[in-house]
């Protein structure tokens, strides 16, 4: 008992001290479950079949007239959607035909697709860069310890389940919160650890990679004149992994002289953002870096799919709602903690 009751005020006390930035975390994960389709959805424009030839000719456009583009990605939320990255900071969406549907520029703040945007970024790191990544990765640590300290402490004995399970409403206040935070921790407690332990992942690792010292200066040397186009690039690519759909590609510019096609493969469980990234030498069309996303064990695999568990793509659109109850689940824990850590008070 002497244990327990040492548990319990470890959970209570975690709890309270940083139940408003779980609590944060928990409504902007919610938000943005679906946030690829509803940032296309207010986008107006027609749906056209992607026409590669036509992606280009937009790009060299943009090329010529000063901004050229640095890469483009589908914008995930339509397969015929692409979204491409100036050299100047703008971010243009186009449809597969190459016409513009918006322009994002740098400055715009929250107009034109920037509200979705911030609330992503506040998501993933408080909006304060590198050291957000920190504040999010150790309170994601917290949030871990504290559901597995609750779960310890409401883990029913063997012939109690039942009870456990279904929440009671008895006259004393106090009592009453304790069984529907019990019971309500009880029904999605292990599926939420897991998903948490996954963006807690991606959190320290983006902290983690900003402590990497930068890559040693290369001297500058007479770069070959690029021969290889962005079409060739990717067909170039889909040779190598035939029946792969394209997620994106990273132009290729005098300095770097090579493009990098993005690809995703049936036996990858994402949705949109493959995990196979091809190299071709803008020059010659070699492929110089191939990181096939298939082959390398489960430690790759699991590596590729931390983003999918954490969002709950992996399993599709019903793991996407999943992820989206979970999200509401923990907003009804944090609440639901809060009333009876206020009823024991009283």
């Amino acid at each position: 008992m002497t244990l327990r009751r040492s548990l319990v005020s470890l959970h209570r006390w975690l709890g309270l001290a940083a139940a408003l930035l779980w609590l944060l975390q928990a409504a902007t994960g919610t938000l943005i479950v679906f946030h690829w389709e509803i940032d296309d959805a207010t986008v107006a424009g027609a749906h056209r079949p992607t026409d590669l030839a036509a992606l280009q000719r937009r790009a060299d456009a943009f090329a010529a007239a000063g901004a050229p583009v640095q890469s483009i990605w589908t914008s995930a939320g339509a397969l015929d959607r692409w979204d491409l990255s100036l050299a100047n900071g703008d971010s243009v969406r186009v449809d597969g035909a190459g016409d513009v549907l918006r322009t994002r520029r740098d400055g715009d703040g929250l107009a034109n697709g920037g509200l979705i945007d911030r609330i992503v970024v506040l998501h993933q790191s408080l909006l304060a860069g590198d050291a957000g990544h920190w504040i999010i990765g150790l309170s994601g640590v917290l949030l871990l310890t504290n559901l597995a300290l609750g779960l310890c402490v409401a883990w029913p004995r063997r012939d109690q389940w039942r009870r456990a399970i279904r929440p009671i409403s008895p006259k004393p206040v106090a009592a009453r919160h304790f069984s529907w935070h019990r019971a309500v921790g009880l029904w999605a407690v292990i599926p939420a650890m897991l998903a948490i332990a996954c963006g807690t992942v991606l959190a320290l690792s983006d902290a983690f990679a900003s402590l990497a010292p930068a890559p040693p200066a290369v001297a500058a040397h007479a770069a070959e004149p690029i021969r290889i186009g962005m079409i060739q690039a990717i067909a170039i690519a889909r040779r190598r992994h035939p029946g792969a759909s394209l997620s994106g590609i990273d132009f290729a510019a005098p300095a770097s002289p090579s493009w990098t096609v993005h690809l995703k493969q049936r036996g990858e469980r994402v949705r949109a953002y493959g995990n196979t990234n091809v190299t071709v030498d803008a020059a010659t069309g070699a492929i110089t870096a191939d990181d096939d996303a298939l082959r390398g064990g489960a430690g790759k695999w699991l590596h590729n799919h931390y983003f999918a568990i954490h969002t709950g793509e992996i399993a599709g659109l019903g793991g996407r709602v999943a992820m989206f109850a979970i999200g509401l689940w923990l907003l009804a824990m944090i609440y639901m903690g809060t009333r009876l850590w206020l009823a024991r008070r009283r």
